[in-house]
């Protein structure tokens, strides 16, 4: 399966190495480039492999599949809906180093990076990033366009709305639900539920903004 990377900043520069990394595990994928809209990153190589230029040249590079490596989520919502409707397909990219049980449910375009654990009963949306080193733990229901950053840990019956980022080292505690939009500041634990579009810092975590 040949895959083209979207974004080629630093955050598409880790999704490349894990698809590289899966290529040397022996699964049958590809990278082979990436397509970013700063048009100074045009002819340069990043680990190997070339960034064409910006999106516009989607239509003339062959390929078998997407992955949007863009850590915003509100861009990441845009382009999958704007990929989705001319037929696109999106790749999943799970480093070998992740542990995931069995019988969760992985969605399209999620990227699961080094060491990462994901436990039984868990179900994780389309276009998630379960970044370096993070753990989710049993039945935890994380929607699409979610980004669980470094070091977060999520304990078991956790639920993250869609596009919520947990920042890296959060906590958050057993059984807690976090609403759509959120903002959960590096280092901060949760410990009770957190509606919609509201920024946490702090432990506990206090809401300091809504947005």
């Amino acid at each position: 399966m040949r895959v083209l990377i979207l974004g080629a900043g630093g955050h598409g520069q880790v999704v490349a190495d894990i698809l590289l990394q899966m290529k040397t595990d022996g699964q049958a994928v590809q990278p082979i480039g990436f397509l970013d809209q700063d048009h100074s990153l045009a002819g340069k190589t990043l680990l190997a492999l070339p960034v064409f230029g910006t999106s516009a040249q989607l239509k003339n590079i062959p390929h078998d599949a997407v992955v949007i490596a863009i850590g915003n989520g509100q861009i990441r919502q845009r382009l999958a809906l704007e990929l989705n409707e001319i037929g696109e397909q999106f790749a999943t990219v799970r480093h070998p180093t992740a542990v995931i049980a069995p019988d969760i449910i992985l969605g399209a375009g999620c990227m699961v990076a080094a060491n990462v654990v994901v436990n039984t009963g868990s179900v994780i949306g389309d276009h998630v990033i379960l970044n370096t080193s993070c753990s989710v733990d049993h039945h935890n229901q994380i929607s699409n366009f979610a980004h669980i950053a470094p070091g977060a840990h999520l304990g078991g019956d956790v639920q993250v709305g869609e596009g919520s980022l947990i920042g890296i080292n959060a906590t958050v505690l057993p059984q807690t639900h976090i609403g759509k939009w959120c903002q959960v500041g590096g280092g901060s634990v949760v410990t009770k539920d957190i509606a919609d579009n509201m920024t946490v810092v702090g432990n506990p975590a206090r809401i300091i903004s809504t947005h």
